[in-house]
Order: C-alpha cells, then structure tokens, then sequence
C-alpha cells in the first residue's frame, strides 16, 4: 500500500505535465504555417481565361486578403496540360487561411470579376485542394 502511496503522486504530476506539454504542441500545430496546394480544372477550351482572370484579377484580390502566393504551375503531361493549373499558397495559420477565404469571398470586386469571366460559361470544372505543413526538414516552412 505504502508504493501505491509514493507512486500515485508521480502518476498524477506525469499526466498533469503530459496534458501540458500536448495542450502547448496541439496549440503550436495550429499556429504553424500552413501550404495551401490548388488544382483548377478548366472546362474545355478555358484555361487561357483562367491564367487571363488569375493574372490580370485574382492574384492581386488574394494580396488583399493576406494570401502569400507562392507560385503556379501548368503540369507538362499531355493529358493535362490542356485544362490544368496548379498553384501553391501560404498562410500563417489555418485560422488565417479560413479567414482570407472567407474575406475572398465576399469581396464584392470579386464578385464582379468571377462573373465577367464566366459570362460566356463556366471557365472553371473543378477545384481540388490540399492543406499541408512543413516537415521539420522540410527548407520550405
């Protein structure tokens, strides 16, 4: 019973540092960096109208909302270089890319830019996106 006794108060401080120590990693991982990877599609015979409405509107509504661009990409494989661009984004953190997104979206110059560019139809088929961190060898962070 004795060791029950001694071990106890152990056990207890050992899960209080352990609640501690997750609690400050948990909020950490939330204040990271984080990468936002686009991949637009565009619909048949549009994506000259994407790179047009990226290049000439869009990057300059996403500097306005605190989006860091960090590049776009047109893949070189014939089944996609037609109708594909990809682009990368960094945010502070997840909090910042939800808001950016949402400040984005009720932009009224964007919403007069998104419906100019798709008077004629849809330029846009489909848009997959991926949030990433950084590995802790990763250059890039």
């Amino acid at each position: 019973m004795k060791h029950i006794r001694k071990s106890l108060p152990v056990a207890i401080i050992s899960a209080v540092v352990g609640v501690i120590i997750g609690t400050f990693f948990t909020a950490s991982a939330q204040d990271q960096k984080v990468f936002e990877l686009r991949t637009y599609q565009a619909t048949p015979g549009n994506l000259d109208n994407l790179h047009a409405r990226f290049r000439d509107h869009t990057i300059r509504i996403f500097r306005k909302h605190g989006m860091e661009i960090v590049g776009f990409w047109s893949p070189t494989s014939e089944d996609e270089r037609d109708d594909i661009l990809v682009y990368l984004l960094a945010h502070d953190s997840q909090e910042a890319a939800d808001a950016s997104w949402q400040a984005f979206g009720a932009d009224p110059e964007w919403d007069r830019v998104a419906e100019e560019s798709n008077r004629n139809g849809q330029i846009l088929a489909g848009v997959e996106r991926k949030y990433m961190v950084a590995t802790d060898y990763s250059p890039m962070k």
